[in-house]
């Protein structure tokens, strides 16, 4: 008997793609949803039952997830990766790459085994739907008092990174050939011309980035890797404790945000591989279109999102997912409360 439907799969699967990366907890999200929305839904989704056809769920939308992070990274993660193997081969750590592939591995330590023993107990005691609202409440409250008492160096970072942009618009437009619009084809290639050089921009941002990163110190990212384990508790969200953790140590928004990123990638990646097993196992059978379709939202829901917040955070702040946690977390609480 299938235990998860093709509606319960779609709905869940978008919202794990949007929430996983978006600060405001996947996993509050999906003990919450299908608490609120009752029925069926509450008994097909529930993350904190043993043996849950949901879990088996759960690791394919993981698994959809970094790979939706990795296609977005991809340069990134050849240079890293590539950075990690020539640090081996040489025994050194000197270039950028090798400076954040050994950053990238010592941040994720501290969750990683944590994770390996903590995961099902966190998941059984916390998982639970009024507990959950009460640890989305607590997410909100992180992430305004990440964003209102941050440090005077974050922000100095912000407005040295916005200088710097300024400057190069204006030496990009002091570049630019004086005319008139070109007409009919001439305008089409201004156009794909002006494409190619917003990418190139794009990319030399992504490498300046790296940079900066690559100089925080090693301390600075075994901080900010070890907060992820708080997104163990259902309704705190990694990237959000990640963000404010790197805003703490005095990286600027953006870059606090694609540190997070690129620390979620093989963590959540990990996290779904090692339960691949319940895929093929009882908890999965029956549900295997399930999981693709939930899967496929997922991924696709991931990679729009991160697109989106790598821009967000370059100008704009975490009050809204603050609110909203808050808001959302207490609501939960109060009408979960008044039907028991």
């Amino acid at each position: 008997m299938t235990h998860l439907t093709y509606l319960e799969a779609a709905v869940v699967g978008l919202i794990q793609g949007v929430s996983e990366l978006f600060p405001v907890s996947s996993l509050g999200h999906n003990v919450l949803i299908p608490a609120l929305i009752g029925g069926s839904w509450a008994s097909d989704l529930n993350v904190s039952k043993a043996n849950s056809p949901y879990l088996a769920f759960i690791v394919g939308m993981h698994v959809a997830t970094a790979i939706a992070l990795l296609i977005y990274f991809w340069r990134d993660w050849i240079r890293i990766i590539g950075g990690f193997f020539s640090s081996i081969r040489h025994r050194e750590v000197q270039t950028r790459d090798q400076r954040l592939a050994w950053m990238i591995i010592l941040a994720t330590i501290p969750v990683g085994l944590v994770g390996v023993v903590a995961d099902k107990p966190f998941r059984e005691i916390f998982g639970r739907p009024i507990v959950a609202g009460v640890f989305l409440i607590i997410n909100g409250v992180i992430l305004y008092c990440g964003e209102k008492f941050r440090p005077r160096s974050s922000v100095r970072a912000d407005q040295e990174i916005a200088a710097q942009r300024e400057e190069a618009l204006v030496s990009a437009s002091a570049r630019r050939p004086p005319g008139p619009p070109a007409p009919g084809m001439a305008r089409q290639a201004r156009h794909a011309s002006g494409q190619q050089a917003a990418r190139q921009e794009e990319l030399l941002q992504a490498v300046q980035a790296d940079e900066r990163l690559a100089r925080m110190g090693y301390l600075r990212a075994l901080f900010i890797g070890a907060s992820q384990i708080l997104a163990l508790l259902a309704g705190i969200s990694r990237d959000g404790v990640s963000m404010v953790a790197g805003m703490n140590r005095g990286l600027s928004r953006e870059d606090a945000a694609r540190f997070a990123f690129l620390l979620a990638t093989p963590v959540i990646l990990a996290a779904g591989v090692l339960e691949l097993p319940k895929l093929t196992g009882p908890e999965g059978q029956g549900i295997h279109g399930q999981i693709l379709l939930g899967s496929i939202l997922s991924g696709v829901g991931a990679y729009l999102s991160v697109r989106f917040l790598m821009r967000y955070f370059q100008t704009r702040t975490l009050y809204p997912f603050a609110i909203y946690c808050f808001v959302f977390g207490l609501l939960s609480v109060i009408y979960l409360g008044a039907i028991k």
